[in-house]
């Protein structure tokens, strides 16, 4: 999505060679017009995939995956990373290092909400490591769901973890696909 990396190169920071600050228009103050966009193109993008839900992960992937959900007609269920008092015990759970934060979450879905009919796109915000995808793939698996594919924001290639997905035959999409990055510059993938 050129959209995607002519804003990134307008409003995005290099913090450091694997950090990219995005927070002033995708995961803290939300440019609502450009979320839309976004929504669209992963709906175009996986458009006759029959996708009946999304699944994602708190907190900055939610807003993306409803913008998706909205542009799809289908619901969208994330992934707590704390259980709370009106979760009760009966849910798929999965552990997920957090790259950003630098923690071990048990994230956790209500069987209540994800099934085996379910054929699932995972939405999130960044593809990093791949840790959040795998343990929503983990949570997706242990339902029975199927898993149609994943679409992020952006993708930092330099780690690998989109393309060993693809080796595995997943359809992954990213709005941005970040070959490598510095103070110096942003080299997007072809």
């Amino acid at each position: 999505m050129k959209l995607m990396e002519e804003k990134i190169l307008r409003e995005g920071e290099v913090l450091s060679d694997d950090i990219l600050k995005v927070g002033s228009f995708l995961n803290q103050n939300i440019d609502t017009e450009f979320l839309g966009q976004m929504a669209e193109e992963i709906a175009h993008l996986f458009e006759g995939k029959n996708v009946t839900k999304i699944l994602t992960i708190e907190a900055s992937g939610i807003a993306i995956a409803a913008a998706a959900g909205m542009s799809m007609g289908v619901p969208v269920l994330f992934a707590k990373k704390h259980r709370t008092s009106n979760v009760d015990g009966t849910v798929y759970s999965a552990m997920v290092h957090s790259f950003t934060h630098g923690e071990d979450y048990n994230v956790m879905v209500s069987r209540d909400y994800l099934h085996a009919d379910d054929r699932v796109l995972l939405v999130d915000d960044f593809l990093a490591s791949g840790n959040a995808l795998r343990g929503l793939m983990s949570l997706g698996e242990q339902a029975g769901a199927e898993l149609m594919g994943v679409a992020v924001a952006v993708e930092k290639c330099f780690t690998g973890a989109g393309d060993a997905f693809r080796a595995q035959g997943i359809q992954v999409e990213a709005l941005a696909a970040i070959e490598s990055m510095s103070k110096d510059g942003i080299v997007f993938r072809a």
